[in-house]
């Protein structure tokens, strides 16, 4: 396992993501990790993110896959090109779908772990399935269509959102 994040590298023009943004200080912070031939986020849900009194909402499992798909993508899909993670500035992703399977309510308490790996990988598009793990059992499953951050959305970012 490396210590190194994928979001480590995410240029500061496109890091603000209330998930996996680092300059968002409000944000979640999620940090994605290769960990053999999965890439893995360890996250411990805060008292906010309760849906009911010992169980995790829903909204924050799907945003765990959403963004930590998002950096699989991005490793993936620069592995792909013989770039390693940390060698140069992460590729940006975004969601193209997000579907999320909730298999049985997430216990708050512990840490999350959220496995995930790539399972097809194209010029602009990768697919990646995860899941969710809590007290060693699969709580949700996700697939996410991941997108190529868009030129045009990429400058648009640098504008401040502006036209």
């Amino acid at each position: 396992m490396t210590h190194h994040a994928i979001q480590d590298d995410y240029p500061d023009d496109v890091a603000h993501c209330y998930g996996c943004g680092s300059l968002n200080e409000k944000g979640l912070h999620i940090k994605s990790r290769r960990e053999g031939d999965d890439v893995v986020c360890r996250f411990i849900p805060r008292p906010e993110h309760t849906a009911f009194p010992g169980f995790v909402y829903g909204g924050l499992i799907a945003s765990l896959v959403d963004c930590h798909a998002m950096g699989t993508a991005a490793a993936e899909w620069m592995r792909a090109r013989g770039v390693e993670t940390g060698s140069q500035p992460t590729e940006r992703f975004v969601t193209g779908t997000l579907t999320v399977k909730y298999l049985h309510p997430t216990p708050m308490g512990g840490e999350l772990e959220v496995r995930a790996r790539a399972t097809r990988i194209g010029e602009r598009k990768v697919t990646v399935e995860a899941e969710v793990i809590a007290d060693g059992a699969v709580c949700a499953t996700g697939q996410v269509v991941a997108v190529r951050m868009p030129d045009e959305l990429l400058e648009a970012t640098r504008r401040g959102g502006k036209a």
